[in-house]
């Protein structure tokens, strides 16, 4: 099984090859962007480190919030 994170493209590195990603709750990570075409503030999938898709803002935020209905899951058991 596959899954892609969402997050928000916060920095570009000066190489344009790769970007700061903030996945929130202070969750920040490298991505590699070559694959897609984005700009600081624009929302993306991440998988495998790498940016698959970008996303609109209301589906970013959409799938952010199942990403956190899930974990609230998690914290549960």
């Amino acid at each position: 099984m596959c899954l892609a994170i969402p997050g928000k493209v916060v920095e570009i590195e000066s190489n344009k090859y790769h970007a700061i990603v903030d996945y929130g709750e202070g969750t920040k990570r490298k991505a590699n962007i070559s694959l897609v075409d984005v700009k600081i503030g624009d929302y993306v999938l991440v998988h495998a480190g790498f940016a698959i898709e970008v996303l609109n803002k209301k589906e970013a935020r959409e799938t952010i919030a199942l990403f956190r209905e899930m974990l609230s899951f998690e914290e549960v058991k």
